[in-house]
């Protein structure tokens, strides 16, 4: 057989879907992959179900339905409180993991340098390697994971031509201050490098805390790409709908980028998730509220049977620490793995091993839990996970 490329051979599979198909194998509770077991609303699979015999079923645009860009500029642009051009700044992919591939791809050279915050969602890594760039890892120090600011402008003034952020942060659930972000906007701009911003989880934010969008701030917009998707705020991660949204140039060459990697998003997905982009505040109200009732349930979960753990101020992510568990006899010489694996098959309960969110899989003693799942699922996991109590 010839060669495989080697820069295949610089990243794995994910961690997070591998432990998502072990899970599957045992029945286990799967707390890995961060997808809701509970319905989407109802506006929108009353939508799917008309949609399925009134179409679109063929090609739409390859950047998007002209109707779906419309409605995403008009709930973005008064989110950032300014006119979004649905003709020339937005372009619809595949999830918002197609987003950030295109971003990089549009803004990153070959032996260009991506910093990175760390720790961070897995595919960053992967998408700087395909992009053919170098990932800088910028330290995110506990437990409050504040930005280590000489080590982000260390980062820049080694030529990283852009940095990505992802606010709400997964995994360790921190939202980033506005202090913070302007802070990150005047770097971007005095080394003239781009800022692509994740921001998946914008909708699930806990009280006291707000999401601020960087694409927001004076002077950003020229420098910001903001990626987002629809998957978890309409609990509709399957329906693989994401966006891209910057400057005229940029988006244009992320259309590019696009039109060769998927040539576009499905259309009548698109047109069912309409009532969506169209639902009022009470609708993102009542987000919040569901998930700040799960993340109560859940953290008084893990705090009742001992289990250390983060408190997220956004996302429904919880990175536990299960160090003490990893340095019983029985585990002597497994790695964050090895432990999640033995977890998921003997406790049943699926985690995403921590040394996946840092560069080099460097052991963590860390396991990453998510907590969108009905009440039942949620305290049926609890249960299990008080067996390690018994080692």
């Amino acid at each position: 057989m010839p060669q495989i490329s080697q820069r295949a051979g610089k990243f794995t599979e994910s961690v997070i879907r591998r432990m998502t198909r072990v899970s599957d194998s045992v029945g286990a509770i799967n707390l890995s992959q961060g997808f809701p077991d509970f319905d989407p609303p109802k506006a929108l699979m009353e939508a799917l179900a008309v949609v399925s015999f009134s179409g679109p079923h063929q090609y739409e645009v390859t950047y998007g339905a002209a109707d779906f860009r419309r409605a995403l500029a008009d709930k973005q642009g008064a989110s950032i409180g300014r006119e979004i051009d649905p003709q020339t700044q937005i372009v619809v992919t595949c999830g918002a993991t197609e987003a950030m591939i295109c971003a990089m791809l549009a803004v990153i050279n070959p032996g260009d340098r991506v910093a990175v915050f760390s720790p961070f969602y897995e595919n960053y890594g992967a998408d700087a390697i395909i992009a053919g760039a170098e990932a800088v890892f910028v330290p995110l120090t506990p437990p409050d994971y504040m930005v280590d600011w000489e080590a982000l402008e260390a980062a820049f003034i080694s030529g990283a031509k852009a940095l990505v952020v992802c606010n709400p942060s997964n995994p360790t659930g921190k939202v980033f201050t506005r202090e913070e972000l302007t802070r990150i906007g005047h770097m971007a701009k005095e080394y003239d490098a781009w800022v692509i911003t994740d921001e998946v989880y914008e909708h699930i934010v806990y009280e006291p805390y707000t999401h601020t969008r960087l694409s927001a701030l004076p002077g950003m917009w020229d420098h910001c790409l903001t990626v987002s998707s629809l998957s978890k705020t309409y609990s509709i991660t399957g329906w693989r709908l994401g966006y891209l949204i910057g400057p005229e140039d940029a988006v244009e060459a992320a259309r590019k980028v696009h039109d060769f990697l998927t040539v576009g998003a499905a259309a009548p997905l698109q047109a069912a998730a309409l009532p969506g982009l169209m639902a009022g505040p009470d609708y993102y109200e009542g987000l919040r509220n569901l998930y700040t009732a799960k993340r109560e349930l859940f953290l008084q979960g893990l705090k009742d049977i001992g289990l250390t753990h983060t408190t997220p101020q956004g996302s429904y992510f919880v990175l536990a620490d299960v160090s003490a568990y990893m340095d019983l006899p029985q585990f002597q010489g497994f790695n964050d793995m090895a432990f999640c694996e033995h977890l998921t098959r003997h406790i049943g309960v699926a985690a995403v091993p921590g040394s996946s969110f840092f560069p080099g899989n460097e052991k963590t003693g860390l396991m990453r839990l998510h907590f969108a799942r009905s009440e039942e699922s949620l305290k049926e996991a609890v249960s299990r996970l008080g067996k390690l109590n018994a080692l």
